[in-house]
C-alpha cells in the first residue's frame, strides 16, 4: 500500500479515506471477498471504451469510479493525466498501488464509496465510471454524484455492458433494478449538460479477466456547459 492509501494523507487537496473506509462495510467486504478469491480478477489493461474516448484529450483532472486493480488509473496516468482513483476494495486498492508503482506513475488513491467520499465538487476534467456497481438509490445520489464531480467543459464517460440493463433477477443475487445504468444517469440530465455519445458498440475486449464474455458496450459521454 502506498503512503497516500496507508496514513490517508491529503493529496493535492483530496482525502485518501482508506484508514477510515467511508461507505457500506458490508460492500466492502463483499468486493474484498471477490478480489481474494482470485490473485488477479480484472485482465490488467485499460478498458477499450475509455482509450477510444480519451484519444486527442487534453490531460487534465480525471477521477476513476470504481478503478479495480488499477489498469485505467495506471493507463491515464502515464499519458499525463493527474488520477485521483476510487474504490471500495482494499485488497484491489492494494493491488492498484503496487501497479501503478512498478510503473512509477503517482495516483490519488480514495478508498470510499462513491456516494461517501470527500471530493472536490465539480473540479474534474473527465470522470470515468467504467462498468460501476453503483447502487440505485430513490434520489439518485449515485447519478448526482457522478455528475457533481465533472467541471464546467468537463465529461463524464459511463460504459456498461449491453443488455445487463434488462435482464431478469436471478438466483445468483444479481438484480439489474439493483443499479445504476447509463440510461439512469441521461434521466438526471438537465440544460447544463449535452449529450455527445450515447449509443452501444462492439466492446474492444482485452484478453481474460472477469467480464471478457461480453461482446457489446452501452457507451454514454456527457459533456458539462456550465
Amino acid at each position: 500500500m502506498t503512503d497516500d492509501i496507508a496514513a490517508g494523507t491529503p493529496t493535492s487537496g483530496i482525502p485518501s479515506s482508506a484508514d477510515g473506509y467511508l461507505g457500506d462495510p458490508a460492500v466492502r467486504a463483499e468486493w474484498d471477498n471477490r478480489y481474494a478469491d482470485r490473485q488477479q480478477l480484472w485482465s490488467g489493461r485499460p478498458n477499450g471504451a475509455l482509450v477510444a474516448e480519451v484519444a486527442g484529450l487534453t490531460p487534465g483532472r480525471v477521477l476513476d469510479v470504481g478503478c479495480g486493480e488499477g489498469a485505467d488509473a495506471v493507463w491515464l496516468a502515464r499519458r499525463g493525466w493527474d488520477v485521483t482513483a476510487l474504490e471500495v476494495s482494499g485488497v484491489a486498492l492494494e493491488r492498484a498501488a503496487g501497479h501503478a508503482r512498478d510503473a512509477g506513475v503517482a495516483v490519488h488513491w480514495v478508498h470510499a464509496a462513491l456516494t461517501e467520499a470527500v471530493l472536490p465538487p465539480a473540479s474534474f476534467d473527465l470522470v470515468s465510471a467504467q462498468y460501476p456497481a453503483l447502487l440505485r438509490t430513490p434520489d439518485a445520489a449515485a447519478e448526482r454524484a457522478l455528475l457533481g464531480a465533472v467541471a464546467p467543459g468537463g465529461g463524464l464517460l459511463v460504459v456498461h455492458h449491453a443488455g445487463m440493463d434488462t435482464q431478469q433477477a436471478h438466483d445468483g443475487g444479481f438484480d439489474p433494478a439493483d443499479y445504476v445504468w447509463p440510461s439512469m444517469v441521461i434521466d438526471a440530465l438537465d440544460d447544463e449538460w449535452q449529450v455527445e455519445v450515447d449509443e452501444q458498440r462492439p466492446r474492444v475486449a482485452p484478453d481474460g479477466g472477469a467480464g471478457a464474455h461480453h461482446a457489446d458496450d452501452l457507451v454514454l459521454l456527457v459533456r458539462r456547459l456550465r
